[in-house]
């Protein structure tokens, strides 16, 4: 639907399309997928966005717990993110995942939205001790893009550009972005949907930092106060069977008007 008219954008997924990383739950969540909806306000005045995304949940959840309510809603958009959460389960199945995804997609398209989603960053290159999980993200990304061809799905390639790993644009817990990374992922949603004024600038990378790349020892230690500041606390959850979206719900799960801030290409 490039240039057609946006009226009703519902996003689903977990604690990145939450918001989590910009903004903290005092003073409310922005997040990508409200930066988009800013973003489209300012050529489709009319429009109104729900949120139905939970921190935690992993693509099953999501499927189960917000399609329904999605379509509910009509939209005429609608952006599906999740698979991050199982590409940490212990069991991950790339297959089982994506078609949750895919069936999403198709539930969503064969309602009359316009679907759009995006494909991972290799997290090893964010977090090293992570760096078994780079073959999950690359198999994850493949069916990620099937499913998305067979239905017409829009795809933000941000698996591609290697700005999406630099740690600036990722929170401290290198699990969710930085308000810098979630006007990055905004920006190439906003893109791969051809919205007026968008372009590849996204992608381009950021100035060298201030400060040099810790390397050596110090790298060391820098991975060993990540790990015990929140690898660990997140590992603890999981053996205890708790989620960090225990008891939540969904932060914006009506349609409601788009407030357009002054800049709202701003971080």
């Amino acid at each position: 639907m490039p240039g057609g008219e946006y009226v009703r954008y519902v996003a689903l997924g977990d604690s990145q399309t939450e918001g989590l990383g910009d903004g903290d739950d005092t003073t409310g969540l922005r997040g990508w997928a409200d930066r988009l909806a800013e973003r489209l306000a300012v050529h489709h005045p009319g429009l109104r966005y729900a949120n139905l995304a939970v921190r935690g949940r992993v693509a099953a959840e999501v499927h189960a717990g917000q399609l329904r309510p999605a379509l509910g809603l009509r939209p005429d958009l609608a952006t599906v993110v999740a698979g991050m959460n199982d590409l940490l389960r212990p069991r991950f199945d790339a297959d089982e995942t994506a078609g949750h995804l895919e069936a999403m997609f198709a539930g969503l398209t064969a309602a009359g939205a316009r679907v759009a989603t995006l494909t991972f960053p290799d997290v090893a290159r964010i977090t090293p001790l992570a760096r078994p999980l780079s073959r999950r993200v690359d198999a994850l990304n493949r069916r990620i893009r099937a499913a998305a061809d067979r239905y017409g799905v829009v795809v933000a390639e941000t698996a591609h550009h290697r700005v999406v790993t630099d740690q600036r644009l990722w929170s401290p817990d290198r699990l969710h972005a930085a308000p810098l990374g979630h006007e990055r992922i905004a920006a190439a949603v906003a893109e791969a949907l051809r919205l007026p004024g968008s372009d590849d600038s996204w992608a381009l990378p950021l100035p060298p930092p201030d400060t040099p790349v810790a390397v050596g020892w110090r790298a060391l230690g820098t991975e060993l106060r990540w790990a015990g500041s929140f690898l660990g606390p997140w590992l603890g959850r999981r053996l205890r069977g708790r989620s960090s979206g225990d008891n939540r719900v969904a932060k914006r799960p009506e349609l409601l008007p788009v407030a357009v801030p002054r800049d709202p290409l701003s971080p």
